[in-house]
């Protein structure tokens, strides 16, 4: 799952997107992963845990099929996930959370606890 590459840095947009978008690769690929996700004030962790649940709130689930599973390369539980998931329906609403709750279960499958 890891898009890193020591001496290219990140190329999931660019893998992505090719040609097509060269501005969103750029963005995506030198500014997002290669700089902001390395910035050292907050872990890779604590990123994840903010990314997932900003996906929620806005909405944009379809983001956490990349995210849910990079989360647990960044040390995230899946019951972590999953509380989260769970505590962000009573903040964001219930069918977002629901929405997060079934990608979360694809990812998962139907005991989390299992690959711990």
């Amino acid at each position: 799952m890891s898009d890193t590459n020591a001496s290219a840095g990140w190329t999931g947009g660019q893998r992505a997107f090719g040609d097509f978008a060269p501005g969103l690769v750029h963005y995506t690929d030198k500014v997002l992963f290669d700089e902001v996700w390395e910035r050292p004030e907050l872990s890779k962790r604590d990123r994840s845990l903010i990314t997932v649940s900003a996906l929620l709130v806005g909405g944009n689930v379809e983001q956490l099929h990349f995210h849910l599973p990079f989360a647990r390369e960044n040390g995230v539980t899946e019951q972590e996930l999953i509380e989260v998931i769970t505590h962000l329906a009573f903040y964001a609403g219930w069918p977002k959370a629901m929405s997060a709750m079934t990608i979360a279960k694809e990812h998962f499958g139907a005991d989390p606890g299992e690959s711990e």
